[in-house]
C-alpha cells in the first residue's frame, strides 16, 4: 500500500480571505504590517472550514446561492476582522 498523499488538502477559503484582505487593506491604512496576518485569522475564524483538494471540488458541487452565500459571508467575515483589529490596536495604544 503506497503512502497517501496529504499536501494538496486545504481550507478553501484560505485564497479568497488572503486576496480579500489585501484588496480591503487600502481601506484601513492603520492596520498593516503583520497586523494583516491576524485580519486574516480572524476572518478565517469567523468563516466554516471547507476543506479541498483542489479548487474545482467544491466549485463544482456549489449552486449559484451557496456562491453568493459564501461570498457574502467572506465579505463580511473581512470586513469584521479589519474593524475587530484596528479597535483592539487602538486599545492597546490607549492602555
Amino acid at each position: 500500500m503506497s503512502p497517501a498523499d496529504f499536501t494538496n488538502i486545504h481550507n478553501y477559503f484560505e485564497r479568497p480571505v488572503l486576496e480579500a484582505v489585501m484588496q480591503t487593506a487600502p481601506r484601513y491604512p492603520q492596520v498593516r504590517g503583520d497586523m494583516l496576518a491576524d485580519v486574516a485569522c480572524v476572518a478565517l475564524n469567523r468563516l466554516p472550514p471547507r476543506y479541498i483538494r483542489h479548487e474545482v471540488d467544491l466549485a463544482f458541487y456549489m449552486t449559484e446561492r451557496e456562491r453568493a452565500d459564501n461570498e457574502r459571508a467572506l465579505a463580511e467575515a473581512v470586513t469584521h476582522a479589519f474593524e475587530f483589529v484596528q479597535a483592539r490596536t487602538a486599545m492597546r495604544a490607549r492602555g
